[in-house]
């Protein structure tokens, strides 16, 4: 042979079919690919981790877990404070009714005496006009109390007189002198009544 022969001469293994695969020929292919198919993703997920993986889970679940802490917090704050802003603007829409409503009490004493005299006619323009002044005060929630026959509660009315009266048990109110305002459960003033007291 010639030295043309033996530089043409390829080694075997080494042909252009072991070239183009680019493979390692210790390795079979269909061998490695036999292995890789034999683990399932429950095989994966149930492998056990390594230390440094379990810790770093660990520190995950416990930053959730302070986060998770922080938000029901936040969301317990602010349920409080909607709560509290909710009672505050009751508290001050009622004041507010409550210093419309003092302001018409004296106005409304007015209509009432005039009423007693006789001055409100029907169909007069004095009367209708008395007439509205008290639908209003009604829409506010105003309301009145205390009225002869009653018996007497210190917690709601304010005694100017007492009258022994024969035939009396029980402390009655005999007069109202001035009417008691409520505005729904507040009460702006004590209805002032003379009472009926027992003789002794």
């Amino acid at each position: 042979m010639t030295d043309k022969d033996f530089e043409n001469e390829v080694p075997a293994g080494e042909g252009p079919e072991a070239q183009a695969s680019g493979s390692d020929p210790q390795v079979d292919p269909a061998t490695a690919d036999a292995e890789a198919e034999e683990l399932t993703v429950d095989d994966i997920l149930g492998a056990q981790q390594n230390a440094d993986a379990a810790a770093e889970d660990a520190v995950i679940a416990d930053l959730e877990s302070a986060l998770l802490n922080d938000l029901k917090r936040l969301q317990a704050e602010y349920a409080n404070y909607r709560r509290r802003t909710e009672e505050q603007r009751e508290i001050e829409v009622e004041r507010a009714q409550g210093a419309v409503a003092r302001g018409l009490l004296p106005v409304l004493d007015d209509v009432d005496r005039a009423e007693k005299h006789g001055d409100l006619e029907e169909g007069t323009p004095f009367a209708a006009i008395a007439e509205k002044l008290r639908g209003v005060a009604e829409r506010m929630g105003l309301s009145t109390y205390g009225e002869a026959g009653e018996l007497f509660d210190p917690q709601q009315h304010e005694a100017i007189f007492q009258a022994p009266t024969p035939g009396v048990e029980a402390p009655t109110i005999l007069e109202v002198v001035e009417i008691g305002y409520r505005l729904g459960s507040v009460e702006l003033r004590p209805a002032k009544v003379v009472v009926a007291v027992p003789v002794e």
